[in-house]
């Protein structure tokens, strides 16, 4: 039996669950009882191939993310695992470097391919792995049978019946209200955005749709960035005639909207004590930090609560939540892209404080980690050790800070801070200056190798 390899698809935003998700750190990454859904993901795609066998598509933003949580759970990526794209170009072009990458090592593999923002049943894997000799000659999805007219999700129309699958004669857009419980009426499938194939099949196919995708990863030249933004369902399977759906019936949501995190969240009655994230019994959800959030004669809403931002939202409107995030960033503002804690490689920070001429902040520096060798053009800096011990660079001259002391940064000196011990080191940092914008920073050494 050949080989069977998971791809797995970590490169999104996420804008219709701000303010919980941002670019900066997106709903794949956040904890979803116990696991964030990408940890989910890499364990679902680890019942079906080994770790080496498992690829993931990211960016640069969240390679970092990507290697910490995997991690977390045991298991490291190599960097031949991990494909990083300079710029997102939807999954088509995700997928077709995927599949050159697994072709040199294995031209008759099986490709399974798993976006990573989903929850999906375990029993899923056993009708996946049923579908790998469907995969051998066709192009196949997984459809979902819909228990619901949903607007979010695109539909396939099913004909012939083949194998466990069924021959698809139409894919269809996100419909209306009428028309999805016309699909639904019809027994037409939700889209759920996972594929499985063989790599001759795939290769064929994107030969013959789209050449010049397909020709692009054999040039010694290929810049990513120029290939075509399209997604895998307009670029290939609406033109193909080998495509296949099979019907899965496990549960699966792809948690796409705040109205799809109420049908997975704990109902609860007592919804007014901080740190809660759930339903009360008037059908609120509510997410929040560690502030009391007391609801009085309120229904069906959706109420938010970070350190940052607050959102109050009918639930039958929580598909809009993308609209008002479309409209911050046009306004060019950064809370579509930061939380107020920003990971960081070497660990995170917080923001504590903000006014005009100074920030405070908190740096906490995992054990082994350094930051990048470093000067600013426009601030000074001060810090004071809370915790841990400290390597401290100022111009080339190292000297070790403990709890309690602290050292003074000018502006325009070369520095670096460094957790050379055993414990997390932390920080606090206050900066002083006429501009204190993060990129204010000239590196010239970095172990992480960012510019």
């Amino acid at each position: 039996m050949s080989a069977v390899f998971s791809v797995i698809l970590a490169g999104g935003v996420g804008t219709r669950l701000w303010p919980l998700s941002r670019t900066q750190y997106p709903k794949q990454f956040l904890q979803v009882q116990g696991h964030s859904l990408f940890q989910e993901t890499y364990l679902r795609a680890l019942r079906l191939s080994d770790p080496s066998h498992i690829l993931i598509v990211t960016n640069e933003i969240h390679q970092f993310l990507v290697r910490d949580q995997v991690a977390e759970l045991g298991f490291s990526i190599t960097d031949d695992r991990l494909l990083r794209e300079t710029e997102g170009r939807n999954t088509l072009p995700a997928i077709a470097w995927s599949v050159r990458e697994i072709q040199k090592e294995s031209p008759d593999a099986t490709v399974v391919v798993f976006p990573s923002d989903h929850k999906l049943d375990d029993k899923a894997i056993d009708e996946i792995r049923a579908a790998i000799e469907l995969g051998k000659e066709n192009l196949v999805t997984f459809g979902i049978c819909p228990t619901t007219p949903h607007t979010g999700y695109g539909y396939i129309a099913p004909g012939e019946k083949i194998g466990p699958g069924f021959r698809v004669k139409q894919f269809k857009e996100k419909p209306d209200l009428e028309t999805a419980e016309t699909y639904v009426c019809s027994g037409y499938l939700w889209n759920s955005g996972m594929f499985l194939f063989s790599v001759g099949v795939f290769q064929d196919e994107l030969k013959q749709y789209q050449p010049e995708i397909f020709a692009a990863f054999d040039s010694p030249d290929l810049v990513y960035q120029d290939l075509p933004s399209i997604s895998i369902d307009y670029g290939l399977l609406e033109y193909s005639s080998r495509v296949v759906t099979v019907p899965l019936t496990a549960h699966w949501t792809d948690l796409g909207t705040f109205a799809a995190w109420y049908d997975v969240s704990s109902k609860d009655e007592h919804a007014n004590v901080g740190s809660y994230q759930g339903i009360d019994s008037s059908g609120n959800f509510i997410s929040t930090g560690d502030r009391v959030t007391a609801l009085i004669g309120i229904e069906d809403t959706i109420i938010v609560d970070t350190d940052d931002a607050l959102l109050v939202c009918r639930r039958d409107m929580a598909e809009q939540v993308g609209d008002l995030v479309k409209g911050l960033k046009k306004q060019g503002n950064p809370i579509t892209e930061f939380h107020r804690t920003v990971f960081r490689p070497w660990g995170s920070y917080t923001e504590l404080e903000e006014t005009v001429g100074y920030k405070i902040k908190r740096l906490n520096v995992n054990p082994g980690k350094r930051l990048s060798l470093q000067r600013h053009h426009h601030r000074s800096e001060h810090w004071v050790i809370v915790h841990g011990s400290a390597d401290v660079q100022l111009d080339g001259t190292h000297k070790f800070l403990r709890p309690g002391e602290s050292t003074y940064v000018p502006a325009g000196v070369m520095h670096r801070l460094a957790n050379t011990g055993k414990i997390p080191l932390e920080v606090i940092e206050v900066q002083i200056g006429e501009y204190l914008e993060e990129d204010d920073i000239e590196r010239t050494e970095d172990d992480f190798k960012r510019v």
